[in-house]
């Protein structure tokens, strides 16, 4: 018996997208840090240098596709939790904030090796081109929506 493998559509993304999501919640829950709040504290930590308010809200939407607003209230709550930190006209992280994202790191990792394991490289080397493309493509249709 031969079955077809799926093919990859919006579908398919999406489910994997929030099945993953859901396991990293899980994890993100029990700290008390939503996905969004994980995404903006992730971009300060991992920036080459510290960021403007302005900065660190703009790459946050672009990651979450997300409007101005949610960013900029995600971004206080993360300096009312001392993730964050005022530095001159710059927002950086907490020695907490690091700490925060390395626990959750750690706890998370066990559960992605398995969720990765066996896959074979070349599988993930073209799902990694697939999604690429498919990321470029809808950033660019969003560009086209909001002119």
């Amino acid at each position: 018996m031969t079955t077809t493998a799926p093919v990859a559509d919006a579908r398919a993304l999406g489910l994997a997208h929030y099945a993953a999501r859901g396991l990293l919640e899980h994890f993100l829950a029990a700290h008390g840090l939503t996905f969004e709040r994980q995404v903006a504290l992730r971009v300060a930590v991992t920036a080459e240098a510290p960021l403007t308010p302005d900065e660190l809200a703009a790459r946050a939407r672009g990651a979450l596709k997300s409007g101005p607003d949610a960013v900029r209230a995600d971004l206080d709550r993360l300096v009312a939790e001392r993730l964050l930190v005022a530095d001159g006209p710059h927002l950086r992280p907490t020695e907490a904030g690091r700490e925060l994202l390395a626990a959750v790191g750690a706890e998370v990792a066990p559960h992605a090796a398995r969720v990765w394991d066996g896959i074979p490289a070349a599988d993930l080397a073209a799902a990694g081109r697939v999604l690429a493309l498919v990321t470029e493509r809808a950033e660019a249709e969003l560009r086209l929506l909001a002119a």
